[in-house]
């Protein structure tokens, strides 16, 4: 039967869950600035009521969770949304540095090479006895083979780097995972309990999220609150407290591979089941972007060695062979079958009068080789016979172009989406200085109220014991 010590039981029980409603409170204020936090709240509820005549009697007031304010279908959206924004972000830094080396701004790039040596032959072609024509046609022809060669070598350092960032990547990959499935320990300690891990679990996601940014995952939760993560089509990365390792592997072509690391220590290659993240981003600039306008500089490269050589083997120089007393033919103009090994012939670069500017041997006033050498520029050699030279690196360079303009525009969608998602986020799971300072104040006069009740039940018992 309900008594005055009853009545002390029920404002025992408020103040303390009125303490604890202030403590969680404090811990959201505490806060408000801490990446990944969710929002926390007391659940309370009545406590089990005593049944007499004439009638139940309540016992008060109890705290029986303390709950996180979370959404887990926006916390999946954020991870989806994040693994293209990493893809897209560090596709578009690589582009961005293959641009520069397509710059044609400054005057210094391969248009303005290529256009002053097909002017040099020209220049040849009008005066082909000329010492200083040839001379100058030599030195033009060696900055046009050292453009191709640096534009192909920086090509290739950004696929060297591409490989560094895909390693150091995996790296973390393999750290968040080992913490994550850390959490999943801590988390299944407390859960088997009973209880809620709040702050784990606001770790975790945070973890997952920055997992996601660097490659795409599939998670599932498992019982007590522990998450499985999988990627490249189901393989597991995280299950329980346990974590697999990824590496990378050298392929044929040099360039670094990422493998999935089994238990029996085999390494599976995962490279082409990759679907998002920064790693998918750097393998598709990497072996994508960057090979193709490797491979479309090789081809113009190769194109104008072969075509200059054919015309420059028929033709003749002014050089006299010593040893029959005529004139020496031509031979090739150019070293070299792509844009990182092309360069001068080394009997050319070592005596400009072998270069051919006649078609005939024994005429020192005949320039048609060199001219024939300089129309060159205006044939459409390239794209199966619809494009010249020059418009052919046009068109390459405009591929860059649209490329990363379109990586940038992808970019930014998906970091609207994301940030719109986080925001989103922030609006259900976020602190609200204001909303939290009013349930302080609410919680208080609640706490104070209940220490009044405590209050009045001591006098009642002082007089109930004066009686005695």
């Amino acid at each position: 039967m309900p008594d005055i010590y009853g009545i002390l039981s029920v404002g025992s029980r408020a103040l303390l869950t009125q303490q604890k409603a202030i403590d969680v409170t404090g811990q959201n204020i505490a806060n408000v600035n801490t990446p990944g936090y969710s929002r926390q709240r007391v659940v309370m509820q009545a406590s089990t009521p005593i049944t007499f005549s004439p009638g139940q009697m309540g016992t008060g007031v109890e705290a029986t969770e303390i709950q996180r304010v979370y959404d887990r279908f926006v916390g999946s959206q954020i991870n989806t949304e994040t693994q293209s924004m990493g893809r897209w972000e560090s596709r578009e830094s690589a582009l961005q540095r293959a641009e520069l080396i397509f710059n044609e701004t400054d005057g210094s790039g391969l248009s303005n090479a290529m256009s002053e040596f097909w002017n040099a032959w020209q220049d040849l072609a009008t005066n082909p006895s000329g010492y200083a024509e040839r001379t100058v046609l030599l030195s033009k022809s060696e900055t046009l083979a050292q453009t191709f060669n640096t534009m192909a070598d920086n090509l290739v350092q950004i696929q060297k780097d591409c490989d560094a960032r895909i390693s150091g990547t995996v790296a973390e990959i393999n750290t968040l995972a080992g913490q994550i499935a850390d959490l999943n320990d801590k988390i299944g300690q407390v859960e088997v309990a009973g209880q809620d891990s709040n702050d784990y679990r606001d770790q975790r996601d945070q973890l997952l999220t920055e997992l996601a940014e660097k490659i795409d995952i599939t998670t599932y939760e498992g019982s007590y609150g522990r998450v499985s993560v999988q990627i490249a089509d189901g393989r597991p990365l995280v299950e329980g407290s346990s974590s697999w390792a990824l590496t990378t592997v050298t392929n044929a072509e040099g360039h670094a591979d990422v493998s999935w690391m089994n238990r029996d220590g085999t390494a599976v290659d995962i490279t082409d089941a990759i679907r998002g993240g920064e790693v998918k981003g750097w393998l598709e600039a990497r072996d994508g972007d960057v090979q193709g306008y490797l491979d479309r500089l090789d081809e113009l490269a190769d194109a104008i060695i072969t075509e200059v050589n054919n015309l420059h083997g028929a033709g003749f120089g002014t050089a006299i062979d010593p040893l029959t007393g005529t004139t020496v033919t031509g031979g090739n103009f150019f070293a070299g079958a792509d844009a990182s090994s092309m360069g001068m012939d080394a009997a050319v670069a070592a005596d400009v009068r072998r270069i051919a500017a006649a078609s005939t041997a024994g005429a020192p006033g005949d320039g048609t080789q060199a001219a024939a050498i300089a129309e060159l520029a205006q044939q459409t050699l390239m794209s199966a016979g619809s494009a010249s030279f020059d418009e052919f690196y046009t068109s390459l360079v405009s591929a860059v172009g649209n490329d990363v303009s379109t990586a940038s525009t992808n970019r930014t969608y998906q970091e609207t989406m994301v940030n719109h998602l986080t925001d989103y986020r922030e609006s259900v799971s976020g602190v609200n200085l204001d909303e939290e300072m009013i349930n302080l104040v609410k919680f208080q006069h609640a706490y104070e109220a209940a220490a009044k009740l405590i209050s009045t039940v001591d006098e009642m018992l002082e007089t109930v014991l004066n009686m005695a």
